[in-house]
């Protein structure tokens, strides 16, 4: 049966492996093994993968593909591919505005990313998120900025988020930056836990 457009959405937020077992290079040994995340980058490129699991009507609706991710100050652009490549959706976020783009659809905006994944899906992603989290950065529960390092690897986020940075690699300048991050979420909105797992393509 045919993936509804909506459902290929899914596997974007994550503003692209499957959660049993994504494949990995092998690993590079980090230049700072303790040190933090670099500082945070308002310019970055970087492209993954990314699987999600949730339920839908009691049934795990695991989906993967593939993304990119262009960040300028201002402005976010994510290309969602398939597994063998198509493109599913692109995806703008400006202040004030986001547009989802789907071939054969007309564009769909909202005011913000939250907002058009809710009105898309029917329940948030947490692609606000996502840009924090690429880099090694959260907001704990305490509302307090949380930055990851290859010692302390893991945070709940003010939204109830549980992430762990699993696998690292180097980045800029040699500072850590993270290589695989796992995200789980409860929410009654899709009856169970809602798990992401993103898988960063070594950074040149």
């Amino acid at each position: 049966m045919p993936m509804h457009p909506l459902s290929r959405f899914v596997f974007a937020a994550a503003c692209a492996a499957a959660l049993a077992g994504c494949a990995t290079t092998a690993n590079v040994p980090l230049a700072n093994p303790t040190a933090q995340v670099s500082a945070y980058r308002d310019t970055i490129d970087l492209s993954g993968r990314l699987a999600v699991n949730y339920l839908k009507d009691g049934q795990p609706q695991p989906i993967s593909g593939n993304f990119t991710w262009t960040q300028r100050p201002g402005r976010i652009d994510v290309a969602l591919f398939s597994p063998l490549g198509q493109t599913v959706a692109e995806i703008t976020v400006t202040p004030g505005t986001a547009t989802l783009k789907q071939s054969g659809r007309e564009p769909r905006v909202e005011k913000d990313i939250d907002a058009l994944t809710a009105a898309s899906l029917g329940w948030t992603l947490p692609v606000s998120g996502l840009r924090d989290w690429l880099q090694g950065y959260a907001v704990d529960t305490a509302g307090k900025r949380f930055v990851a390092s290859p010692a302390r690897d893991s945070v709940v986020t003010n939204d109830g988020w549980r992430l762990r940075f699993v696998e690292w690699q180097n980045g800029p300048g040699g500072a850590p930056m993270p290589r695989r991050i796992d995200a789980e979420r409860s929410t009654t909105a899709v009856g169970d836990a809602l798990t992401i797992r993103i898988v960063i393509d070594p950074v040149a």
